[in-house]
This record gives C-alpha cells, structure tokens and sequence, in this order.
C-alpha cells in the first residue's frame, strides 16, 4: 500500500459528496475516488442483505481502482454491510464507517444525554445508534426517529424552499424527538438540508454533522498507517450506476469545478 493511492467512498446517491468534500477540505492533497449507487437509491427501502451485497460489490470495485482506504458514506450502509465489507477486506485496506466517529464524539462529549436521531427507516430499524451510544454511556436516552421523504426530496434537489421546510418541520415537531438536547444527522445526505434544521431548533441543540468527524477519523486512520499523501497526483473520479443530472449538479457545487463523472455497471 502507498501513500499516494486514492481514497475509495461511495454512498446511494449525493449523500456521501458531503463526506468527500469534508475529507477533500481536510486533505486537499488526497485523490478522491467515489462511487454513488444512484440505481439503487435509497438505500433506507432495501432489506438488509441487499445492502450488504452492495457494499461487497462497491467495494470490490474501489480495491480495484486501487484505494488505499474505503469509506462507507451511507448511515445504512454503515449499519448493514460494514461488518461484511472490513470482514472481506481483513488486513488489505481499512474500512471506515460513518456511526462509530460520531457515536465516540458524542461520549467523549459527556454532555449530551438525550440525543434525537433522525435517518433513514433502514438506519432506524438496525437500531445502532442506540445500541452504539448505550454501550458507552449507558446514561444516554436515545430518540430515534424514520425520516423516509428526505432523500428522495433532496436527491430531486428540493431543499432551501418552502416544499423542505413543510416536511422537515413536520418531522421535527415529532412528540418523540421532544426535550432533546441533540440531534444526529443520521444520513449524510441531511448535511445539505442542515441550515433548515438549524433554523427550527434557533440553536437550542446540538446539531450533530457527522461529515466532518468523519473526516476527521480518516486523517486520523491513515495517519497512524502512516498512509497520508503529501501531494495530489491525481484527479478525483465520480462513478454513479445510474446517471443522474442532479449528482452530476451537486458534485460540481461541492467541488467548485466541473467533474469527470463516469456512468459504471458493476452489477454485471
């Protein structure tokens, strides 16, 4: 493995851009390979085993591409197909997932005690984020709540608007995320709807961003592999399974130039 080898990240749709643009913020001098499964999106609506065949698949793909590193993008990947992908990879590349770095930061916290969840109903169901937080603090309550309209509505492009702000108050003026004094953006794709959230809580909570913890993670992983790179000697590649104009949109605006994107059959 060397340094200079990409760093492999794939997600359903445009979720996990939120996570690469944080990694390419943090690591302006790594190279970016990721892969958006937009022919199976939304992940939140497969059964669990579907998931983990396509995290194997994906990930194969990306350890082709040589990656020095994967990272899951996806809450529900994460919860599903983690365990099967760095089980199938053992000492080859490391995996990362998106639930660990944020449920540590929280504990480490100490602070917040009843933490809201709002995800995918996949996410929701595998219960990890309570099981996770419980385990390490056994004094946290854990609201979590299935938010299944968000993706489609953001992978349509309909956030910043009055069409968002109807359906997202509505989730969160649920009597169950009530007396919370934190929420977990429990998919990455609600980065990209963060400020909405923002403005109905008016800063009376912890809004918990898992993008930037997570790339904080990867630094911290292929640092101690000593597996940083020092200089990018390549461009990032964006693979879908489907083209879409809107991931091909939402990746430009989160790197600030125009793409490659590349359309990749790999269920072949």
């Amino acid at each position: 493995m060397q340094n200079n080898q990409p760093i492999g990240i794939f997600d359903s749709g445009i979720g996990g851009l939120t996570v690469a643009s944080a990694i390419h913020k943090l690591l302006p001098q790594e190279q970016l390979i990721y892969f958006g499964d937009t022919a199976h999106l939304p992940y939140g609506e497969k059964s669990p085993e579907a998931i983990k065949y396509y995290c194997l698949k994906i990930g194969q793909f990306l350890a082709q591409k040589k990656c020095k590193a994967i990272v899951i993008a996806c809450n529900t990947a994460s919860s599903y197909g983690f365990a099967d992908l760095n089980e199938f990879m053992g000492d080859k590349l490391p995996v990362i997932n998106v639930i660990d770095p944020v449920v540590n930061h929280l504990i480490e916290q100490k602070i917040y005690k009843r933490v809201g969840v709002i995800a995918t109903k996949g996410t929701v169901k595998s219960d990890v984020y309570a099981q996770k937080l419980q385990s390490g603090d056994n004094a946290i309550e854990v609201a979590s709540l299935a938010t299944p309209l968000l993706v489609p509505m953001i992978e349509e492009g309909f956030f910043n608007n009055s069409i968002s702000k109807t359906i997202i108050n509505s989730y969160l003026s649920k009597p169950k995320l009530k007396k919370i004094d934190s929420l977990v953006l429990g998919c990455t794709h609600f980065p990209l709807i963060k400020p909405e959230i923002e403005a109905y809580y008016k800063k009376s909570i912890y809004i918990v961003d898992s993008a930037a913890i997570v790339a904080q993670h990867v630094k911290e992983v292929l640092s101690k592999k000593n597996l940083l790179s020092d200089k990018l000697e390549a461009k990032h590649h964006f693979y879908v399974s489907d083209f879409t104009h809107s991931f091909d949109k939402t990746a430009q605006l989160f790197f600030h130039e125009k793409v490659h994107l590349e359309e990749q059959n790999i269920w072949k």
